[in-house]
């Protein structure tokens, strides 16, 4: 038994080293170079940020689009700046653009009302009336939960469970009172499985945000082939964004799903990658 409790004491501090190192890398990497060459492309970007919102604010949404798109290329990305960019291509009545940038935004926040809201206000510009599958109420319940938090969101919450689970199985080991035992027994249980959960969680959200296989309209009418050939037969067209699922490509067509079930192909250039 003190074995096991040795190598449970052992585990708990190795894992509280391992992630305190762990931030202590990841703060001394964002700091190294101390106080130039970072300092001076943040106060770039602010200084960019500040710009394309005095611009918006203006009615100037062209060019807060230009700032807005210039931060984006430097590889800086965050819910508030999607969403900006969206409401100022909105601005503009490219509704394609919007809604892609809507969906960036809501990908990265997706408990956020204001994101959620100005994506379904843009949708419903759309022309493509489609009705969707009706989903098995447990899927739609699970996917409202998981949306309560992103990806960062639920990987915290996994680590503190996983904490949580830890600090049980030295109550249930090292107690000596029964009912002392017993909570940390039931601790240990419900912090596993809320671990596995959430863990679950953060994968699906990762792989959605690096993986994502839903795609935009961004011409104002896409014909939709049955087969990746231009001379093909035309199932039914879609307009400028509309939302679809993609699969694979060939020579500059891809094969898509969308909401009702429907499928075909259509020319890459038509569409873009959420």
């Amino acid at each position: 038994m003190k074995r096991y409790i040795a190598l449970l004491v052992s585990i708990v501090l190795t894992a509280l080293t391992a992630s305190a190192q762990t931030d202590e890398t990841t703060q001394l990497e964002q700091t190294a170079p101390a106080e130039t060459a970072e300092q001076v492309v943040a106060t770039d970007y602010n200084t960019l940020w500040d710009s394309a919102n005095v611009a918006y604010n203006e009615g100037d949404y062209a060019k807060a689009t230009e700032l807005y798109e210039s931060i984006l290329a430097d590889n800086q990305h965050s819910a508030k700046l999607y969403f900006n960019l969206g409401n100022a291509y909105y601005k503009q009545d490219k509704l394609g653009k919007a809604i892609l940038n809507y969906n960036r935004a809501l990908r990265l926040a997706p408990a956020d009302e204001d994101i959620r809201h100005n994506l379904e206000y843009a949708t419903e510009a759309t022309k493509d009336n489609i009705e969707e599958i009706p989903e098995f109420f447990l899927t739609t319940w699970v996917k409202k939960v998981r949306n309560l938090m992103g990806c960062d969101g639920w990987t915290i919450f996994s680590y503190a469970m996983l904490i949580v689970a830890l600090i049980g199985a030295l109550a249930y080991l090292l107690a000596e009172a029964l009912t002392y035992r017993k909570a940390g027994f039931y601790t240990l249980c419900i912090a596993a499985l809320l671990f596995i959960v959430s863990t679950i969680f953060a994968y699906n959200e990762r792989e959605a945000l690096v993986n994502s296989a839903e795609a935009i309209i961004m011409s104002s009418a896409a014909p939709i082939k049955s087969s990746p050939d231009r001379a093909a037969t035309d199932l039914f067209v879609l307009h400028e964004g509309t939302k679809l699922t993609t699969g694979e490509s060939i020579d500059g067509w891809v094969e898509i799903r969308i909401a009702d079930g429907r499928k075909g192909w259509i020319e890459s250039s038509r569409i873009e990658q959420i």
